[in-house]
C-alpha cells in the first residue's frame, strides 16, 4: 500500500504504525464531539437534541473511517477510505478554516472544537499522502466515488426523516430549503434547490478530483529525491 510513502526508508512507519496514529485521530474526534454533543444538549437546548448539529457533514466522516482503519484488512476499502480522507476531507478542512463563520458562534469551546476537528482533517489528510496510504492513480479516486455516493444518500435519508422536518442539514444538501453554503444558496434562489444541491455535490467531487491530481504530481515530483 505504502507505493509513494514520502519517508525515505521503509519500515519507518508501518502500516500498522498509521493505523494506530490514525484510530487516536478518530478517537481524538470522538471525545470532542461527545462533548459537542452533550454541551448543546445540556447548556444550549435545554435537554433538546438538534438535529442541525447530528454529526454526520463531510467533514464528518473521518471521525468514522479512522476509528475503523485497525479493524480492515489491507485492500482495496481501506485505501478508498485513507483516498477519501486525502482527497474530500482535506479540501474541506481547509474550506472551513477559510470560512470559518459555521462554528465561530454559540460558545468559545465549540468554536475552539471547530478548529481544532478542521486542522486536524488537514493533518490526516497530509500524513495519508505522505505515508503513502493513498492510491493516487485515477482509479484511486474513480474508488472513492461509490463513497460519497453512499454517504450522500445516507445524509439525504437523516435529512427527510429526521424529527422536526428541515432541521437537519447534513452535507448541506437538505430538499426543504436552499443550500446554506456560500455562492450555493444564492443559486438556490435561481434554479431551485435540488439543481442547487447536484451542482455543490459535483463541485465537491471536482475539488476532490483537483487535489488528487495535484497529490499524485507532486509524489512525482519528490519520488527522484526519496
Amino acid at each position: 500500500m505504502n507505493n509513494h510513502s514520502i519517508f525515505p526508508q521503509p519500515g519507518v512507519l508501518t502500516d500498522h504504525g498509521t493505523d494506530r496514529i490514525l484510530f487516536g485521530c478518530g478517537i481524538f474526534l470522538s471525545v470532542t464531539e461527545l462533548y459537542k454533543q452533550l454541551f448543546l444538549y445540556y447548556a444550549i437546548n435545554n435537554r433538546t437534541y438538534d438535529w442541525w448539529f447530528f454529526p454526520f457533514q463531510l467533514c464528518s466522516l473521518p471521525m468514522y473511517f479512522c476509528l475503523l482503519m485497525p479493524f480492515l484488512p489491507s485492500g482495496r476499502v481501506k485505501t478508498a477510505l485513507c483516498t477519501f480522507m486525502q482527497d474530500y476531507n482535506l479540501l474541506g478542512g481547509i474550506a472551513a478554516l477559510a470560512v470559518p463563520e459555521g462554528f465561530r458562534h454559540i460558545h468559545w469551546s465549540l468554536t475552539l472544537h471547530g478548529y481544532l476537528w478542521h486542522i486536524l482533517l488537514v493533518l490526516i489528510g497530509l500524513f495519508i499522502f505522505l505515508t503513502g496510504r493513498s492510491d493516487l492513480k485515477p482509479g484511486g479516486f474513480k474508488d472513492t466515488i461509490p463513497i460519497f455516493a453512499v454517504c450522500c444518500c445516507l445524509a439525504s435519508a437523516i435529512n427527510i426523516l429526521a424529527p422536526g422536518q428541515g432541521r437537519a442539514d447534513m452535507f448541506y444538501i437538505s430538499p426543504y430549503y436552499p443550500n446554506t453554503q456560500f455562492v450555493f444558496h444564492d443559486l438556490a434562489l435561481h434554479i431551485g434547490i435540488h439543481p442547487a444541491n447536484l451542482l455543490y455535490l459535483l463541485t465537491i467531487l471536482t475539488g476532490g478530483a483537483i487535489l488528487h491530481v495535484m497529490f499524485g504530481h507532486v509524489s512525482r515530483r519528490l519520488k527522484p529525491v526519496c
